[in-house]
């Protein structure tokens, strides 16, 4: 499967962002989606991850309750809405697909396929 992340770009802190990535190549339902970020001179971090059937969802505690992440099989594209952003949440984020297992994954060595990255910045 192959990802492609779009969305990214800049908001002042409180502000909202919704980031999509859109999936081509394969049974995108068969697809547990994920999305991680990485923040300048950090490592990658877990954001959040949907299962394919949509039913199920996970977040990273500091995203709990801020961001959603969902998905639409038949447009064949994840997305994370992101609202109350802190500067904090300035990053490069990443989807992520991976096939089988538990829904709920935090390694990103789980995850076989990858898109680009966008970026987001949150102003202060």
């Amino acid at each position: 499967v192959q990802l492609q992340a779009s969305g990214g770009g800049l908001v002042q802190a409180g502000g909202s962002l919704r980031l999509s990535c859109a999936a081509s190549g394969s049974t995108f339902s068969l697809y547990h989606m994920g999305w991680f970020r990485q923040a300048p001179g950090k490592e990658r971090e877990f954001v959040a991850v949907i299962s394919g059937s949509g039913t199920s969802a996970y977040y990273a505690d500091s995203m709990k309750g801020r961001f959603t992440i969902s998905r639409d099989n038949a447009k064949n594209t994840v997305y994370l809405q992101m609202n109350s952003l802190k500067p904090e949440d300035t990053a490069v984020y990443f989807c992520a697909a991976r096939v089988g297992g538990v829904t709920y994954q935090l390694r990103e060595t789980s995850y076989g396929y990858w898109g680009q990255g966008t970026l987001v910045t949150v102003s202060s």
